[in-house]
């Protein structure tokens, strides 16, 4: 397992911090919006649009947005009878890059050690 790097910029979060944060991995940690995220990294959809485009029923995408929403992740705008979404929060994407790549730097040490 690679060796954690401090960055020492980072100063100890308070109670309320560390609250925020693990509020907003919570949110993070469901599939499903990560996939209604990929969908509006394109570009502002419409719940239709977000269903066509993931195959998921009207009711949990709603379901889903809403959530996305609440926790500020997701923007919604009314354009006549279509609500719209768009990234709020546009960090997400770093943090999933982020992750990403310390899972294929992970799997990469780990696949070397096999090789030794």
């Amino acid at each position: 397992m690679p060796a954690i790097r401090k960055n020492p910029r980072l100063h100890p979060l308070d109670s309320r911090q560390l609250q925020a944060v693990a509020g907003l991995f919570a949110v993070l940690s469901e599939p499903s919006r990560l996939s209604i995220l990929q969908v509006l990294k394109n570009g502002p959809a419409s719940v239709g649009q977000v269903i066509q485009q993931t195959g998921f029923k009207q009711a949990n995408a709603s379901k889903q947005l809403g959530i996305l929403q609440s926790a500020g992740v997701i923007d919604r705008r009314q354009e006549g009878n279509h609500a719209i979404y768009s990234i709020e929060m546009e960090l997400v994407f770093d943090l999933c890059e982020l992750v990403c790549k310390g899972i294929a730097d992970q799997a990469a040490d780990y696949a070397d050690s096999l090789k030794r």
